[in-house]
């Protein structure tokens, strides 16, 4: 089904949308949902149904906060979820973590954003200058209700071990909670990467979680942003990536059923 300019507002009413950015991970979730239909908005698919008895709607944004964005906002407006969670891979800022380990995002910050002074960026608010429309915002917290709910269904739950090929170390991996960093570059630099933790405290930085908690925010609606990591950004690894692609979007697939309850 298309639906075009002047057609529906919205599709059936539906409870949760779910973001995905890996096309494996998208067909875990697309095979366990039950009476699967597709729509397609802006040429983005969108699949309604039914996850483990939740009604779901799922997509997978392309790369950027543009392509996120997007997706979110049709989710939001045309399909009215009540919530949306976006799951996908990113590069490790936190020297402490490894290879496979979780980040679930109390706050995402878009960290190219703000103001170039002296050939040096000062990040500020996105949507804000600061001697334009001065804000005390910085970045966006996730509902602590939400939260909440997530750290108690979390508790307990054990990951499968990546294989070595995958980047694996034997020890099934962690899941944290902290701050996610979103900006429109792939990054490969160790000096930034200790920068952007050593400036924003981040615990991770991929390319979309800020722009859906952005969207969520204008929209009134929780949100929640789940990352593996992938690699440790700006450092030379040996990972498999097929391999590694292939298992975490087995396991990211496990943690958004799991905490299909509590969205």
């Amino acid at each position: 089904m298309r639906l075009r300019a002047g057609g529906p507002r919205r599709c059936t009413p539906v409870t949760v949308g779910l973001i995905c950015a890996l096309p494996q991970e998208c067909e875990h979730l697309l095979r366990a949902m039950a009476g699967a239909a597709t729509h397609t908005v802006a040429d983005i698919e969108f699949s309604v149904g039914e996850l483990d008895g939740h009604r779901v709607v799922l997509s997978r944004a392309g790369m950027g906060k543009v392509s996120a964005a997007l997706v979110a906002t049709v989710l939001a407006d045309r399909f009215g979820c009540r919530a949306i969670a976006f799951s996908g891979v990113a590069g490790g800022l936190d020297p402490m973590l490894r290879i496979g380990d979780v980040v679930i995002a109390e706050r995402t910050i878009q960290h190219d954003a703000g103001v170039i002074e002296e050939a040096a960026l000062q990040v500020y608010q996105a949507g804000h200058v600061p001697f334009i429309n001065p804000t005390t915002q910085f970045g966006y917290a996730a509902d602590p209700a939400l939260l909440a709910r997530v750290r108690g269904r979390l508790d307990g739950l054990t990951l499968p071990a990546l294989s070595s090929r995958a980047g694996g170390r034997g020890r099934p991996p962690c899941i944290t909670f902290g701050t996610v960093l979103t900006g429109d570059q792939y990054l490969h630099c160790e000096v930034t990467r200790v920068r952007l933790h050593a400036e924003l405290a981040g615990q991770a930085v991929e390319m979309e979680g800020a722009a859906v908690s952005q969207v969520c925010e204008s929209f009134g609606i929780p949100w929640l942003v789940v990352r593996s990591l992938s690699d440790l950004a700006g450092a030379d690894s040996s990972v498999d990536f097929t391999a590694f692609v292939d298992e975490v979007a087995a396991q990211s697939a496990l943690i958004l059923r799991h905490l299909m309850p509590v969205l």
